[in-house]
Order: structure tokens, then C-alpha cells, then sequence
């Protein structure tokens, strides 16, 4: 897999808003077109979890998305939950991969079960009937028969599950590091180039 020119990123109701919203903004720094999804769940968590208030109107979060990225309007896009008629809701214009994150254990069933009742359900179908790379990152804990299940299901079908499961063997010295550390783990899988952590062997950032 090359380095995908554009990537779908969900938002679902899970906690770990922070590495979706970095996610958005290294793929933007690393000149990567971006379509968010975003789900009412993910309003309720960014608000507890950050502070931020998500609009419901997908165009309001476009140009809030836009002004904390730089990016422009061509390079950034969100789509409403159920705009059908947005690309990746067609095979016909599925995006070069996709990301599901933070992945709740409600979107990650309906995927793992061919369900399509909104766009983060549906585009995921498409990543998957298509052959693109589709990466969840689902954060529960424990977890039950249920969930291990799907899982499984949907690594089978050759969905990369990524657990956000900072190591230590960095040193981080703060949240933010913790995130990068996950963030930098989706970023290596979708081939996309950073230096958000060191490398297992060389010298850690200064």
C-alpha cells in the first residue's frame, strides 16, 4: 500500500476523542485530502472528554476543522451521518482508506455485521467490499465474548484492529504523548510519514 492521497476518518461515541482530532490534524500536516464522519455520540464525548463543543451541522465542524487545521476546503471535507449521496458512501469513490477512531463497541459491531443504517456504517461496508484499508480503534475495556468476536470477524475480513494502547518504553512526558504514540501507530499502518514518536532502536526526540 502506498501512501493513500485521501482517508476517511470516523469519530464514533468511544472514548479517545483526542486521537481522532490528532489524526485529522497530522494527516492535514502530512498534505493528505481528509473526508470526517462523525457520529451525535462523538458531540457527547468531545464535550466531556475535551472541553469542545461539535456542532450538529456538519458544515459548521467543516470550517471549525478547517480553521484549527490550515487546511482548505479541498483537502478537508465532513459530511452529515446519513448524506448519502457524500463519496464514501459509494464503491464507485471510496477513499483510499479509512479510520475508525476512537471506534465504540456499537460501530464496530454494526460494521462487523454488514450493517449500513448511517455513513460511518456505510463507508466502512464499502472499505471493506472494495479491499481497503479499514483500521478500527476501539476503546473498551474488559472485553466481552461479544466484542472479541467481532473483532475477530473483522480481522478476518482484513481490518487492521488497533487498539489505543500507549507504550511506555518512550518516556512519555505527557498526555500528549501518549496520544502521538497511538496516533503514530495509525499513521505507520496507513504509510503515512512522521516523526510524531522514535523509532524502536533510535535515539528519542529532543
Amino acid at each position: 500500500m502506498q501512501t493513500p492521497q485521501t482517508v476517511t476518518v470516523a469519530l464514533t461515541g468511544a472514548s479517545g476523542l483526542p486521537y481522532g482530532l490528532r489524526l485529522i490534524d497530522t494527516l492535514i500536516s502530512a498534505g493528505v485530502r481528509v473526508w470526517v464522519l462523525y457520529s451525535q455520540a462523538a458531540q457527547v464525548v468531545a464535550k466531556q472528554e475535551m472541553g469542545l463543543h461539535l456542532p450538529s451541522r456538519p458544515s459548521e465542524v467543516q470550517q471549525w476543522l478547517q480553521q484549527r487545521t490550515g487546511a482548505s476546503a479541498q483537502q478537508l471535507a465532513v459530511f452529515g451521518r446519513e448524506e448519502w449521496f457524500a463519496p464514501v458512501a459509494s464503491g464507485s469513490n471510496p477513499a483510499d482508506a479509512m479510520v475508525v477512531c476512537p471506534c465504540s463497541m456499537g460501530t464496530l459491531a454494526a460494521i462487523a455485521h454488514g450493517m449500513s443504517d448511517n455513513l460511518i456504517e456505510r463507508a466502512a461496508d464499502v472499505s471493506i467490499k472494495e479491499g481497503r484499508k479499514l483500521i478500527l480503534v476501539p476503546r473498551e475495556t474488559p472485553l466481552s465474548v461479544i466484542h472479541l468476536e467481532n473483532m475477530l470477524s473483522l480481522a478476518r475480513l482484513g481490518a487492521v484492529i488497533l487498539p489505543p494502547s500507549p507504550g511506555f518504553y518512550t518516556h512519555p512526558a505527557s498526555v500528549d504523548d501518549m496520544v502521538d504514540f497511538v496516533v503514530a501507530r495509525i499513521l505507520d499502518q496507513l504509510r503515512v510519514p512522521h516523526t510524531l514518536t522514535p523509532r524502536w532502536g533510535e535515539p528519542a526526540k529532543e
